[in-house]
């Protein structure tokens, strides 16, 4: 007989919250940002709460909102995701380190170094996310003056992840040999020089570091576009999934799973963990209070702004007290435009209402009681729409005390989630097996 299915949940720290008006709330940290000591506290918390990983965003540049939104933004200044987590792998033990680097303006070899480093400091904790930048901004900082296109960044993602997965196989597990005696550190026929020649990258090799930990790091994904579902199923172990709602869980669920199966890998070989902001009160009531009083805190200057980057065009010259009217397609997220639609007309939104949402935060939202929540998250693991969660707390440190002192002990009583770590590294943890080597056998 199987085991029973439970959750995996997984931590968004941004590394604060994503809420936009999150630093403004009563009792919150508004420095959470940049404060290490605070960000030490949380990972440590999850940790005893036994969360299988911290995943911290990035952004690569700043001046992407007017001024006067900008100004209200506490995203302007944060770590940058690497060297927070190797902070973070300090004062842990069990918990997976997840961060978030581009293929649109970084170089394989150094990112294969970097998460390489951080699988070994961390004893086999790491994770790569994998993005392809859509901000146009931020080419500005990487001598462009345009992004690329959007299939060519999912082009140029592919061969990325391809060159960096050789590079992770550089040495044999067993390649250094160590031999004080003979005075031989490595064995020269247990290491493969990649010598990559593609369309987007020439790379000779090999990786100045032994193999991961892990073999590779747990590579997620976010992207829910075409490209990106198929990116993901590819190379991916999770997909941090953007459903709004339990029967667009479902699709996207069964989705991937077809893909997974055309492109011949096992059914279970990604596990898909929707975001979900959580609100929790002792009632249903209270819950739904806090929500209206964090929304409240969201300045009327960053919601047009907002809605303008969600959608990939210029959103201050719409009605604000009609629907949204029809939005071309552009070359910014594609997923991310197509979810705003979506939800603007499943809820009848204004544009100033859905500006005033997405704000906030438009995602996926539990509110409720512990109890409620943990019926929530129950009917999305036993329905088919996701594997877990990708938690984001609505202000910090009370939303995360919620969800570790209340919610989960009660998914816990359950049976939902576990006690205890079953094993040693993330890929453990997450139950996906370690990959083989691509040029060695053992």
């Amino acid at each position: 007989m199987s085991e029973p299915r439970q959750l995996h949940l997984c931590a968004f720290i941004k590394p604060g919250s994503l809420h936009q008006a999150s630093w403004r709330f009563p009792g919150a940290w508004q420095d959470a940002n940049l404060n290490i000591r605070a960000l030490q506290s949380f990972a440590r918390k999850l940790e005893q709460a036994r969360f299988d990983a911290i995943f911290t965003a990035d952004h690569l540049a700043v001046l992407n909102l007017p001024m006067a939104a900008l100004k209200r933004s506490q995203t302007v200044s944060t770590f940058e995701p690497l060297t927070l987590l190797a902070a973070l792998s300090a004062v842990t033990e069990h918990i997976g380190l997840v961060g978030t680097t581009s293929t649109s303006y970084e170089e394989p070899y150094n990112v294969a170094r970097r998460f390489a480093s951080l699988d070994h400091l961390s004893e086999g904790r790491a994770g790569w996310n994998i993005v392809t930048t859509y901000n146009p901004e931020a080419a500005l900082n990487f001598g462009m003056d345009d992004q690329l296109a959007h299939a060519d960044r999912y082009d140029r993602a592919r061969e990325f992840y391809d060159v960096v997965r050789g590079l992770w196989d550089s040495w044999a597990d067993d390649a250094f040999i160590m031999d004080k005696a003979k005075g031989l550190y490595f064995d020269p026929d247990r290491l493969h020089v990649l010598n990559h020649n593609g369309p987007h990258f020439r790379v000779r090799g090999p990786l100045n570091i032994a193999r991961p930990v892990q073999g590779a790091p747990v590579i997620f994904q976010a992207g829910s576009s075409g490209p990106g579902r198929q990116l993901a199923a590819e190379t991916a172990d999770v997909i941090f999934g953007t459903a709004g709602t339990l029967e667009a869980g479902q699709s996207f669920y069964a989705d991937i799973r077809e893909r997974l199966r055309l492109t011949g890998r096992p059914g279970d070989a990604i596990r898909i963990l929707p975001g979900a902001m959580i609100i929790m009160g002792d009632t249903l009531a209270e819950a739904q209070a806090r929500r209206r009083q964090l929304d409240g805190l969201v300045d009327d200057e960053l919601c047009i702004p907002a809605l303008s980057r969600f959608l990939g065009c210029d959103a201050s010259g719409f009605d604000p007290d009609l629907a949204l009217p029809d939005v071309p397609p552009t070359n910014e997220s594609q997923s991310t435009r197509d979810y705003v639609i979506d939800l603007g007309k499943r809820e009848g939104l204004t544009v100033r209402q859905l500006a005033q949402h997405l704000a906030g935060y438009g995602g996926l939202t539990f509110v409720g009681t512990a109890a409620g929540i943990a019926d929530d998250m129950e009917r999305w693991l036993h329905g088919r729409a996701a594997d877990g969660f990708n938690v984001i707390f609505p202000y910090l440190p009370m939303g995360l005390d919620d969800v570790v002192e209340k919610l989960v002990p009660e998914l816990q009583r359950r049976g939902l989630f576990r006690r205890d770590y079953e094993g040693g590294t993330l890929r453990e943890n997450l139950g996906l097996g370690r990959p083989d080597n691509a040029f060695f056998r053992h």
